[in-house]
């Protein structure tokens, strides 16, 4: 199985707003309150918000295509892009989203690992990333790959006050 990756550019903001939108809403919807979850999904993935964010020199969103197929995509911030740790020395990792019917095919693997390999190949200390409490597969997923908990954050859905925890891969051991 080839999954090829594609940096997404100003043109993609349709397919991106779709993907965001179709992921997000997968995944989370049903454990939200529904009016919160609208808010959320409305501020989040407003087209103005993300074409400014594919603006941003320290945002990149890369697509994944499973077939020529696009199945998945990630959002990586360096510098004052990142949502907590401002440090050069490492690289967020906000969003890996698979469509549900690409899930369980080692997509979300790839993906992760061009990640690694960009923070490597951007002389960055470490990965780091926010996954919700509540999430146990996803932090399963990401403490098999070699990350660790080091704290959490407040993350809100609406007025709905969550909490994410903050976990972290040393880039030294990227292969």
């Amino acid at each position: 199985m080839e999954v090829e990756f594609r940096k997404c550019e100003a043109e993609d903001i349709e397919k991106l707003l779709r993907i965001s939108r179709e992921t997000f809403i997968d995944a989370f919807e049903k454990d939200n309150d529904p009016e919160d979850f609208k808010n959320y999904i409305d501020f989040a993935f407003d087209k103005a918000k993300i074409k400014s964010e594919l603006e941003n020199p320290h945002t990149s969103f890369y697509f994944s295509f499973l077939n020529e197929i696009l199945v998945g995509y990630l959002k990586l911030n360096e510098n004052d892009a990142q949502t907590d740790i401002m440090t050069t020395d490492a690289l967020e990792l906000e969003r890996i989203y698979i469509i549900k019917e690409f899930q369980g095919r080692k997509i979300g693997q790839k993906l992760l690992q061009q990640a690694m390999k960009i923070g490597a190949e951007r002389n960055k200390g470490y990965l780091w990333l926010g996954v919700w409490e509540k999430n146990v597969n996803a932090i399963r997923f990401y403490q098999k790959h070699g990350f660790v908990k080091f704290g959490t954050h407040p993350y809100y859905i609406g007025k709905d006050k969550q909490t994410d925890w903050l976990m972290r891969y040393d880039l030294s051991n990227f292969k």
